[in-house]
């Protein structure tokens, strides 16, 4: 304290040489002391330092900052994490969507034009070179980027005889092709590459092979000509279908002829034994011949669009299985050509429309063809379609030389480009479908590249109902992979949402009562003793591993469940029951027994009472079952509900899944209603509302932010979760809201089939898009119940 100043203040001596006055001269002095005193400032007290006093507080700075900024620094971390997470998946997903792109290569003219028209284009695998057929017999085998001539054979066509018609088989493995002659024969020829690498140098070498010998075969034993042929060669048989030319003996007509190869143990060369059959169908009007790779369809064409399905299992006995148009009145069939796999028929017509027709099976389960989409690639006539070898793609030429590619099950149009100015005469697809060869009416020969990664993908695909071949009716399909090399691959998410929503729906409808009513009574009612022991119980259930639980479900509860399902649908009636009429009893117990059991401890006596019911309801369940339904529950659904019931499936999920979701929603429950202010429901009390009401009206209401959070917390746990319905579930695609059928989820998904596929295949890139759906899912639903969050807790944080 600063010194007071006294300077103007009289001495005592004169104070008391006044008479009368001096007290009172006193205490207005001493009054005007204290006025000023009051007035002047006061300095603050210092704090004794010491040197270990402003050593702690340093210290206790600088850990204040530091977990200031490692907090800072770990939100921002989360934050970076998840953005990065977002933008790697976008990054693997994006190529899906990009379209597909053409680029002209070289243009030259057509090697070897002196050799005669071309019958038919081919390249292989590498595209480095081209092949060549024409109507001479001859083969001419040149490079696809620059035209020069590599080599040219000879076809062994006999001397007096002409070519007559041409086909081609399965262009796959050494694609062969047939060459039908003037006096009713046929040789069949295949092209062949052999790949050597002299100097480190890729050398590729063509030659011909004739599987069935260079002997030509005799079709038709009065010579007429071959006008039409078809040809499927396989390992051990082949199958060739001709159209004879008409003759002073007869009209002509339509010869199966079967060779089938028996290998002897004591010959080197295998015998062929033959089979030959007439077609009773018209010759007339027939304008082209396909068979399939399994060698037991036949499909005659008619230009006036006439289809002929034909059943050639039999070589002896060929039946017809169905005969019908294929295109609109006064339309023409222009082009024609099988997809890969061979089951269904791509046929293009006079007005530029390209229909997909594909064996399906009818209502008394007989094959028939069926229309289940089409194209329209052009205004003007489709002048030929070439199908992809590996996958469900086709390219298609019209008469202005515009070249498209789509791809038939996605419904997509890939590519549409015109190539040439001039009607395009010849056209191929590479057999990886990476690039085109196009001839036209000019005389040149054009070489493009294609960019076409990922055809099978579209929205329609991903998430629309798709028509597979040989199924009966558009769906809802994911099947990525088969042991045929014909399969394709369906890749709709849409059964996996649905299978990822009814897992969770029934892990939140086992969940969400226990854990919810569990948290309410043991934060309000239960006794504080007995809930330091119940609550850390159950959350310990959080830290059980997912995978044990998921073994435990697939390998005990559900054939538990299967043989003792009438026992848990008891368990909903008998446990209530038991409960009930214990309550009810309970009030007849003399007082002085009920009064010894404490405030809160009236749980335990229901764990016995909980326990009895659940094995009397086990107990009963067996005669009752017997006696309701004679026989089983589950025979009883599927002979009069029409339910199968499949071990594995959503309801052992939902009991499974709900068991690991309720420490969850329980912990954060239980938590928030525990916080609630005392004064809240005190002050509900002294105004007389029972503990019921006060809980009802003011607890859960102001806990009402932490419930939402701890079941949306929860329910995210759930629709993340993987092993337990990867263990328990059976893990099939199918979209059935039965609670007794399997199910796929979209993590289950991921973890099943992402060590099997191939880096950055359509399939991989598919199964990220599957996780990018999992993620922006969880996102949105994450922000959304946050906002949620915020309104409750705005709308009752002025309780």
């Amino acid at each position: 304290m600063s010194e007071i100043n006294t300077t103007s203040i009289p001495p005592t001596s004169s104070i008391a040489m006044d008479g009368g006055n001096a007290a009172s001269n006193t205490t207005a002095r001493t009054l005007e002391v204290e006025q000023r005193r009051e007035q002047l400032p006061e300095e603050p007290m210092q704090p004794i330092k010491t040197k270990s006093g402003e050593y702690h507080q340093r210290w206790r700075l600088i850990k204040d900052a530091l977990a200031r900024y490692g907090v800072v620094a770990g939100g921002l971390g989360v934050i970076v994490a998840i953005v990065l997470i977002f933008f790697y998946l976008l990054y693997v997903v994006y190529p899906l969507f990009i379209s597909a792109t053409s680029e002209a290569v070289s243009e030259y003219a057509v090697p070897e034009q002196t050799l005669g028209n071309t019958l038919l284009l081919e390249m292989e695998e590498q595209n480095e070179m081209g092949a060549r057929f024409t109507d001479s017999g001859q083969v001419a085998f040149f490079e696809t980027a620059t035209g020069k001539t590599v080599s040219t054979q000879a076809v062994a066509i006999p001397e007096g005889t002409h070519i007559t018609s041409f086909a081609q088989g399965s262009p796959i493995n050494e694609g062969a092709v047939i060459y039908g002659l003037s006096d009713g024969r046929a040789i069949i020829v295949k092209h062949q590459y052999k790949v050597t690498y002299p100097n480190n140098k890729r050398v590729i070498t063509p030659s011909l092979k004739y599987p069935l010998g260079e002997q030509p075969l005799v079709l038709d034993d009065s010579g007429a000509a071959l006008e039409k042929i078809a040809v499927k060669v396989g390992e051990s048989a082949t199958t060739i279908v001709a159209k004879t030319a008409n003759t002073p003996e007869g009209p002509g007509k339509i010869r199966l002829i079967n060779f089938q190869k028996e290998q002897s143990l004591f010959a080197d060369e295998a015998a062929l034994t033959r089979t030959d059959s007439v077609i009773e169908q018209s010759e007339a009007g027939v304008a082209d011949i396909l068979i399939d790779k399994d060698e037991s369809n036949l499909y005659l064409v008619s230009n006036d669009g006439q289809l002929g399905f034909f059943d050639i299992s039999d070589k002896s006995s060929p039946a017809i299985r169905q005969q019908q148009n294929v295109v609109g009145a006064g339309q023409k069939i222009t082009s024609v050509a099988f997809l890969n796999g061979d089951i269904s028929l791509m046929i293009g017509d006079s007005t530029g429309l390209v229909s997909q027709w594909s064996m399906v099976k009818d209502k008394l389960n007989r094959p028939a063809m069926q229309k289940i989409r089409s194209f329209k690639v052009s205004d003007k006539a489709v002048v030929s379609i070439d199908a992809e070898q590996r996958r469900k793609g086709f390219m298609t030429t019209d008469a202005d030389g515009v070249v498209g590619i789509y791809h038939s099950t996605a419904e997509r149009q890939l590519i549409k480009e015109r190539v040439s100015d001039a009607l395009p005469t010849a056209a191929v697809l590479s057999p990886r479908a990476n690039a085109l060869l196009v001839q036209s009416a000019d005389g040149k020969m054009h070489f493009w590249h294609i960019d076409n990664e990922h055809p099978e993908v579209s929205i329609k695909s991903l998430w629309q109902k798709v028509w597979y071949e040989s199924y009966p009716k558009p769906d809802y399909i994911w099947q990525s992979s088969s042991a045929n090399s014909d399969f394709e691959p369906k890749y709709s998410l849409t059964p996996l949402v649905f299978g990822t929503l009814k897992a969770a729906f029934y892990a939140m409808l086992v969940a969400m009562p226990l854990a919810l009513m569990g948290a309410i009574y043991t934060a309000y009612f239960m006794a504080p003793r007995m809930r330091q022991y119940i609550k850390p119980s159950i959350e310990i259930m959080g830290a059980l591993p997912t995978v044990i639980l998921g073994f435990l479900a697939g390998l005990w509860l559900a054939p538990f469940m299967e043989e003792h399902l009438s026992g848990f649908f008891a368990l909903l009636v008998i446990v209530p029951v038991g409960v009930m009429l214990f309550a009810f009893a309970w009030q007849f117990v003399p007082k002085t027994i009920t009064h010894k059991l404490s405030e809160g401890w009236d749980a335990a006596l229901l764990v016995p009472v909980i326990l009895l019911s659940g094995w009397i309801a086990f107990k009963v369940s067996v005669p009752l079952e017997t006696f309701l339904f004679h026989g089983s529950l589950r025979d009883w659904f599927k002979a009069e509900l029409g339910i199968g019931y499949d071990q594995r499936n959503a309801l052992v999920v939902g009991v499974a899944m709900g068991f690991a979701v309720i420490p969850t929603i329980f912990s954060i429950a239980e938590d928030a209603i525990f916080s609630v202010p005392k004064h809240l429901t005190v002050g509900s009390l002294a105004l007389g509302a029972t503990p019921w009401q006060t809980m009802a009206r003011v607890v859960l209401l102001t806990a009402s932010p932490g419930i939402f959070s701890a079941i949306m917390i929860g329910f995210g746990r759930a629709v993340g979760e993987t092993m337990i319905v990867l263990m328990a579930t059976g893990n099939t695609p199918v979209m059935d809201l039965s609670v007794f059928q399997g199910l796929r989820t979209l993590a289950a998904n991921i973890a099943v089939e992402m060590p099997e596929s191939e880096v950055d295949s359509t399939h991989y890139r598919v199964l990220f898009l599957a996780a990018l759906v999992l993620f922006m899912f969880t996102f949105i639903f994450n922000t959304l119940a946050e906002v949620i969050r915020q309104r409750l807790r705005e709308k009752y944080s002025s309780l």
